[in-house]
């Protein structure tokens, strides 16, 4: 297999002149030159998906509002990260988010310490734009360590993918369609009754809302299992 070579690229981000390598995402160069992107299904490690669609961005000359995660850098492109329409969408976007699911942070594991209720600081986003639809899902508290509740669960895919690309166990999955889809283990079994799972937590740790937590543990330990996880990622993205 021939590899493509890799060129450095250079273009503007809201006018202001950046480079960087052709094998690169808009995502992963703006984060370089400080230039924030909104992200929620991203994480630094992880392949990227774009399902979230909050790190949406515009390109001058295209039709479409493209997810910055995904998209690769082209030489003199002209990219935009913020404008009353982009801001539009990713508010929309977010609503749309927490209208699917239960999401109310007072009843939360996660609340104060939660990805989901930080954007909506952060987008500035003080009420839903959309009607809540009020789904329900029943409760995994199966296994002896972990709670998975599917009610939290923003489907960002994170748990699928470090349990395949880190640890390799194959073991959640995403069933259904729709407002219906939700995380499995194996053929939907119970948790604790997963055959492939390792029962690491690497899926607790890199969850952005309270759909998956750990029972009876303390703030500063969560933090601390989160920093481990995160780092190991890290140093992953940098070593590749």
């Amino acid at each position: 297999m021939i590899k493509q070579k890799v060129r450095v690229k250079s273009f503007k981000i809201n006018d202001i002149t950046v480079t960087g390598r052709s094998d690169q995402t808009l995502l992963e160069v703006a984060k370089e030159h400080n230039i924030f992107i909104p992200t929620l299904c991203y994480l630094e490690g992880l392949s990227c998906v774009g399902s979230c669609r909050l790190c949406l961005v515009e390109i001058k000359g295209a039709h479409e509002l493209v997810p910055a995660c995904t998209s690769k850098i082209k030489e003199d492109m002209e990219v935009i990260t913020t404008s009353e329409k982009i801001d539009s969408h990713r508010k929309m976007i977010l609503s749309m988010i927490f209208s699917e699911r239960s999401h109310t942070c007072s009843v939360c594991e996660a609340n104060g310490d939660c990805e989901l209720q930080n954007k909506s600081v952060e987008l500035q986003l003080d009420h839903s734009l959309v009607p809540y639809i009020d789904s329900r899902f029943a409760i995994d508290a199966s296994h002896k360590n972990f709670v998975h509740d599917p009610n939290r669960c923003i489907l960002c895919s994170r748990c699928v993918r470090v349990c395949s690309e880190i640890e390799g166990a194959n073991a959640i999955n995403i069933a259904g369609r729709g407002i219906n889809s939700q995380i499995i283990h194996d053929m939907d079994d119970p948790w604790i009754d997963s055959q492939s799972c390792t029962s690491c937590g690497k899926c607790v740790y890199v969850c952005p809302t309270g759909a998956l937590y750990e029972k009876e543990i303390s703030k500063e330990d969560v933090i601390t299992k989160r920093e481990i996880i995160h780092n190991l990622l890290k140093s992953r993205a940098e070593n590749e």
